[in-house]
């Protein structure tokens, strides 16, 4: 949005928080109002009986320790007893496109989700949307207009923040609080709180844009402020923003400032990363890094700029060693010593060990030292350190910032190792209650013993897995695995005791990817062409329709992409979510923004852009991603647009 949120901010949590001992305890919470009321499984049920402005906490996704993880709380409003559900399978709908976008698809496994039910004794919010709508009586006090302000906008969301602060205190961490309204216009806000209407076509992309504002501190790379209107001329100093500039390419290069290790590449929106005028609402004088990021147009990625501020504000929020022994209590010269690291999605963190500054190979990556094997003496000093080497940063600021790098150390004292009567067990591990992707890296963490390393064994399909340096993690994508559904075990034991307790995980492979099907409006002529695409002839215009489909339930996440330029996610038509995609030769106004345009200047841009129409032939590719994170296969069609 245009706009960001006036409402004072949630009380902070320590960025990067000391080691402490995980709570084992089971993360199930109980549904509960928030007016202390508990809330019972029949009750929660059944929504129809519980009072107007009563809540039920609601955990959608909970990898893991709250306290270890960024806790994301969805908020609804104007949502009736009887529209709950509603508001359920617009949390999903939200929550699958925010996990098919980078970073947070890469760092899901650092999010905590909870939704928050609110029943409110009335449908919708108040001024949706003009001034003269209704206003309504909800909970959050929802409006658009920003509180139904005749000098505001009307997209822009705004709430009560500090009756958002008491719902979500329901949840046991929050980190950003996201509020979704009962409406079908388009609409949002961001800054110490994010909000988006929960049923407009748009309102899916509104969420992450929103975040990458609460979150991220990403500004707006809008070329206006008012839809329409062009704002003219910047004429500031350079932007404290790091992802807008006064300076052009060569000049970044040659002073080695602002985005200038991705300049020349091709950009995660489309295009390079460049300088493209236009940015914080002015129409000139200011550059951003694409022509049309997320910040900047919805539909499209994060650049790898904003993806890079966004993955390291991401990991600042969470302890990259999670669990690790008492820093101050020297370790025996024999002695085990296990950490708990953070797991992306899809690669693993960097796992480096020292003695006296002198590195100790470590080529399997493994998160135990066993001191015994190093010959380490008492006074000797063991250091960790964990980097997040993901190729999506490319600052060493940022890499070797706490948020990207962190150590423990620990002094050899003259003792020998104690044994212990723990017993093996898990602590922690990727979700299992819905499937994961065939290119995840599957994790473990287990129970530790400071005098040698319980043994995991990972099976696949039945098939035991060699794993000599007991490894927690299993990367999946080495497995190349055949399409359709597998599974994978985990089990923890003690092999140097007859009878230990184990214990097993299991989890779903989903190596099926979704497909899609497209119909194209009304061709006068349809053939083949020499590379098996269908190839069409239309006058003037034509829609598209895409229908994606998949052989497990969960969301489904379409995207396509103009004559290769940035994939764009398929939402239907801005102001119909079932309605087809219209392409036309300069593009149809609707709101005051252009969508489908064939010409120049890019498929969705502000009407005061020129461009030239886009008649002759073009290539329209598409896909789709399923709720596990498999990216199905790219097809295409070509068409000629005839005046």
């Amino acid at each position: 949005m245009n706009a960001q949120s006036p409402a004072p901010p949630l009380t902070p949590r320590k960025a990067a928080p000391h080691p402490r001992r995980r709570r084992v305890a089971a993360l199930a919470l109980s549904a509960v109002l928030t007016t202390g009321m508990t809330v019972t499984a029949a009750q929660a049920a059944n929504a129809d009986e519980l009072p107007v402005g009563s809540s039920t906490l609601v955990p959608i996704q909970v990898t893991g320790d709250p306290s270890e993880r960024f806790s994301l709380v969805i908020l609804g409003d104007g949502y009736t007893a009887a529209e709950q559900p509603l508001f359920r399978e617009q949390v999903e709908k939200h929550l699958e496109t925010m996990w098919s976008i980078e970073p947070y698809k890469s760092y899901r496994n650092y999010f905590n989700v909870y939704a928050v039910e609110i029943i409110s004794g009335e449908s919708g919010i108040s001024c949706d949307s003009s001034l003269d709508s209704p206003r309504r009586d909800t909970p959050l006090k929802m409006s658009f207009w920003g509180g139904c302000n005749p000098k505001s906008v009307q997209r822009l969301i705004t709430m009560d923040g500090a009756k958002a602060r008491e719902y979500a205190k329901a949840a046991p961490e929050v980190d950003q609080v996201l509020a979704l309204a009962n409406s079908d216009t388009y609409g949002g806000a961001g800054g110490s709180y994010a909000t988006a209407s929960g049923g407009n076509s748009l309102s899916a992309l509104i969420s992450p844009h929103e975040i990458g504002h609460s979150l991220g501190g990403l500004a707006d790379e809008y070329d206006y402020y008012t839809r329409g209107i062009t704002t003219g001329d910047y004429t500031g100093p350079e932007p404290r923003s790091a992802h807008h500039t006064l300076l052009t390419v060569d000049e970044m290069a040659a002073q080695q400032v602002k985005w200038w290790r991705w300049l020349g590449e091709q950009s995660e929106a489309g295009g390079v990363i460049g300088a493209y005028e236009g940015g914080q609402y002015y129409s000139t004088g200011i550059f951003r890094p694409s022509r049309h990021s997320m910040m900047k147009t919805l539909g499209y990625q994060m650049d790898q700029v904003s993806r890079e501020i966004m993955t390291e504000r991401i990991s600042s929020k969470i302890p990259l060693i999670a669990e690790a022994p008492d820093e101050a209590t020297p370790v025996a010269a024999d002695e085990v010593i296990s950490i708990d690291v953070a797991h992306p999605v899809y690669h693993e963190l960097d796992v480096d060990w020292a003695i006296n500054g002198k590195p100790v190979p470590n080529p399997h990556n493994t998160t135990h030292l066993e001191l015994a094997k190093t010959r380490a003496k008492a006074g000797d000093v063991v250091t960790v350190t964990v980097v997040d080497n993901t190729p999506f940063v490319r600052d060493p600021a940022l890499r070797d910032s706490a948020s990207m790098t962190q150590s423990r150390s620990w002094t050899v004292g003259a003792d020998r190792v104690a044994a212990t009567d723990v017993e093996p067990a898990f602590t922690e591990s990727t979700q299992t209650e819905r499937p994961v992707g065939s290119l995840d890296v599957l994790y473990v963490e287990t129970t530790h013993r400071p005098d040698r390393v319980f043994d995991v064994i990972w099976t696949v399909d039945g098939v035991r897995q060699s794993n000599p340096h007991n490894a927690r993690t299993l990367e999946l994508s080495d497995l190349e695995l055949s399409a359709g559904t597998h599974t994978v075990t985990a089990s923890v034991g003690d092999s140097k005791r007859a009878g230990a307790a184990a214990e097993t995980r299991t989890w779903a492979v989903d190596a099926e990817a979704p497909t899609v099907e497209s119909v194209v409006s009304a061709p006068v002529a349809t053939s083949v062409g020499a590379n098996g695409e269908p190839h069409y002839v239309v006058d003037e215009s034509f829609t598209m329709k895409l229908t994606a489909s998949d052989d497990q339930a969960g969301a489904l996440v379409t995207e396509f992409r103009l004559d290769g330029d940035g994939w764009h996610n398929y939402y239907g038509w801005p102001t119909d979510a079932d309605a087809p995609f219209m392409f036309t030769p300069t593009g149809t106004n609707v709101d005051d923004l252009i969508y489908g345009n064939l010409g120049t200047g890019g498929m969705s841009l502000s009407p005061f852009q020129e461009r030239e129409p886009g008649y002759g032939q073009h290539r329209v590719e598409y896909r789709s991603t399923d709720a596990a994170g498999n990216i199905g296969p790219v097809e295409a069609f070509t068409v000629e647009v005839r005046p």
